[in-house]
């Protein structure tokens, strides 16, 4: 069957952020999507082509629909359902769970699919031995090759021909949404009525009036990943921003801007300006500080006294109590430095494909809230008096090593200042009024693995059980390191100028090829992104790296611009493949002259991607999607030679390109999962 017969059959097939809801391949009545819901519809249509899809492959037998089956997103499925309805009569064990063991594997050599046996369960019989009895058992398939054997794994090559042909035209179905499946965000998949499920991610979580700080970095990259997966998954992502935006430090800000502000400066570069006012006034402070040291040193207490009651320190509180009591002036001025810094800081989001919901911050928690958050510590007896501080003694209340390990944090200092586990507890609270949200991710460095822990005890000790259930905390390790050419700063633009700079030298080098790009400087700054995020994201989110720009701009190895030139590579080829074939042309091609090696290892690395997405549900690791995508374009790289487009008979171009096209697809897919931006020349 061609692309064209297949795609033919589903002309009639509405776009829909969510797929039909259950398997069509045992005869039930299906139900539909409300289309009084945004974004979705019902894509009964979608069901019938592909049963009439599998009808002609020629089965044997309905396949039976099991749980967290979605062939509609996932073709890989197809062939699990198909397995486990022949697994179970070989093997007498319960479909439950046969389906879920089968497993997506890391290499082409290790088969398509594999079967741990000790997963089973099979009690009183070597796995080695039943492996050997099942596989002598497994009939004839039309979808997969007679399996084999290895070690405890029985392992599963699908055959190609038919694969491809329902693979590509899933891909070309869904384009920009393969490898989504909408049916994890459903509240209840079998009743679409009930609405998605809903998750905030905080992530990024700079300080007001400072420029992005490089170690901000990750937080943004990592959330702005797990927002984009959980999006495509079909919850209802809330993307908040907690903002540094209140303390002390801002009335210090409104000081140093009487001495050292200039109106034009903070319209012209707010960010930065207000950041040298920032340093030029703690410079002032600590001089204070010094000359107080020196004063009360030699014995002159009363002038010392005098400093101390009159000097910028006490007046950055006095200022601050101003903010606190709601004055109308300092709020003023408080207000535009924060909404100055929102708005250059929303410039660099942009730059890495990120936008938030809510820029929220520490001035949005109410004092009510934490005092109410506080009261009910004490009378609880959660939290209690110590040297005059209020702390929580988790020994008291956890156990064991578990309540040593969250030690004694202070939740209110001597003076009565509360201290940020208070300003959290009361913040989580008023998300959980304001949203009723499913789960919550906190994105925040691993040196805040204690404070985090702590945070989640509390609120569970004061109650909020199922609350304390729905936090998670996402962390990660430190960027070792990081400066730029000058050697000095370390702010997030000062790093983007400096590798979009060296990305457009290396553009430089090939004249023909920079010619041909629209906007070359544009290209590079994209370039420069990637190459940094994809630094990021190469391995584990908790382990420390080393920033190495010219590491990471280098064409050579699995970086950053090596992943982009494949993408445009892939984009060259479908440009100079239309001078020959129309679009409605590749369609038509014959899918079952893609016989080459090349081409069938192509096929099988392509059908993984919707697996590389679902297991990464489980492994929250940017990497696992970043390591795949290195996987095919491998894969396709070793490719060009064996499956050359120009020069070839033409119904072989056709087959080919649509082979391009698909990968083309998927490559697209991942990158802009990731939060990078594919460029089509370079």
């Amino acid at each position: 069957m061609t692309v064209h017969e297949l795609l033919a059959a589903q002309h009639d097939t509405p776009k829909s952020d969510l797929p039909v809801l259950q398997s069509p391949f045992v005869a039930q009545e299906q139900p539909t999507i409300s289309s009084s819901t945004p974004g979705q519809s019902t894509l009964s249509t979608a069901t019938e082509s592909l049963s009439a899809q599998l009808d002609s492959l020629n089965l044997g037998a309905p396949l039976p629909n099991y749980p967290n089956c979605y062939p509609e997103v996932n073709t890989v499925d197809i062939y699990r359902a198909h397995l486990t309805s022949i697994l179970t009569g070989v093997t007498g064990v319960d479909a439950e769970i046969i389906y879920p063991a089968l497993q997506w594997t890391q290499t082409l050599e290790k088969g398509d699919l594999v079967l741990p046996i000790p997963a089973l369960r099979v009690k009183g019989r070597k796995p080695s031995e039943l492996a050997a009895e099942w596989v002598e058992k497994f009939p004839e398939s039309p979808l997969v090759h007679p399996p084999t054997v290895m070690g405890t794994f029985i392992q599963f090559f699908f055959k190609v021909e038919k694969l491809s042909q329902l693979l590509i035209l899933a891909i070309l179905r869904q384009n920009d949404t393969f490898g989504q499946n909408k049916f994890l965000g459903l509240k209840d998949p079998k009743d679409p009525s009930k609405g998605r499920k809903k998750i905030i991610v905080e992530f990024s979580s700079p300080n007001i009036a400072k420029p992005f700080h490089a170690g901000h970095l990750r937080s943004t990259i990592i959330g702005g990943f797990l927002s984009n997966l959980y999006e495509g998954a079909g919850w209802d992502v809330v993307r908040i921003n907690y903002l540094g935006d209140w303390g002390k430090q801002y009335g210090l800000l409104a000081l140093g801007f009487k001495l050292y502000g200039s109106e034009e400066a903070l319209k012209q570069d707010p960010i930065n300006h207000l950041y040298e006012i920032y340093v030029a006034i703690n410079k002032d402070r600590d001089a204070e500080a010094v000359k107080i040291k020196e004063l009360e040193g030699a014995g002159k207490t009363k002038e010392a006294l005098e400093i101390k009651n009159e000097g910028l320190d006490e007046q950055a509180r006095r200022y601050f109590k101003a903010m606190t009591d709601n004055d109308e002036a300092a709020i003023a001025q408080w207000a535009r430095f924060r909404e100055l810094s929102i708005k250059r800081y929303k410039e660099t989001y942009a730059r890495l494909n990120i936008h938030f919901d809510d820029y929220s911050g520490e001035s949005q928690v109410k004092q009510e809230r934490m005092d109410l958050a506080a009261q009910r510590m004490a009378s609880m007896g959660i939290s209690e008096e110590s040297e005059g501080a209020i702390i929580v003694d988790f020994t008291k209340h956890v156990p064991g090593k578990p309540g040593k390990s969250l030690e004694r944090p202070i939740i209110k200092k001597k003076d009565g200042t509360a201290l940020y586990l208070t300003r959290d507890i009361s913040e989580m609270l008023q998300r959980e009024e304001k949203y009723h949200f499913d789960q919550m991710i906190y994105v925040i460095a691993s040196a805040q693995d204690l404070h985090l822990r702590q945070l989640f005890k509390i609120i569970e000790l004061m109650g909020y059980k199922d609350l304390a259930s729905k936090v998670q905390h996402i962390n990660f390790g430190l960027v070792l390191g990081m400066s730029t050419r000058k050697g000095t700063v370390k702010f997030l633009d000062d790093i983007l100028r400096d590798v979009g700079e060296k990305m457009h030298e290396v553009m430089q080098k090939n004249q023909q090829k920079y010619d041909q790009v629209a906007d070359p400087l544009a290209t590079a700054d994209i370039l420069g992104i990637s190459s940094v995020m994809v630094q990021d994201m190469s391995g584990k989110r908790i382990n420390n790296y080393t920033f190495n720009m010219d590491a990471m701009t280098s064409f050579e190895g699995d970086t950053g611009p090596y992943l982009q030139y494949a993408h445009a590579r892939l984009c060259s080829i479908s440009r100079r493949a239309h001078s020959e074939l129309t679009p409605e042309e590749i369609l038509t091609a014959d899918l079952s002259l893609l016989s080459e090696t090349h081409a069938q290892n192509l096929i099988r690395v392509i059908s993984q991607y919707p697996d590389v997405v679902s297991n990464t549900f489980k492994t929250l690791e940017p990497t696992t999607v970043l390591t795949y995508l290195f996987k095919m374009t491998h894969v396709l790289s070793s490719s060009y030679d064996h499956l050359r487009i120009v020069g070839s008979e033409k119904e072989i171009m056709k087959a080919r390109m649509a082979l391009y096209d698909a990968a083309r697809v998927v490559l697209n897919n991942g990158m802009r999962l990731l939060g990078l931006s594919p460029v089509e020349r370079m």
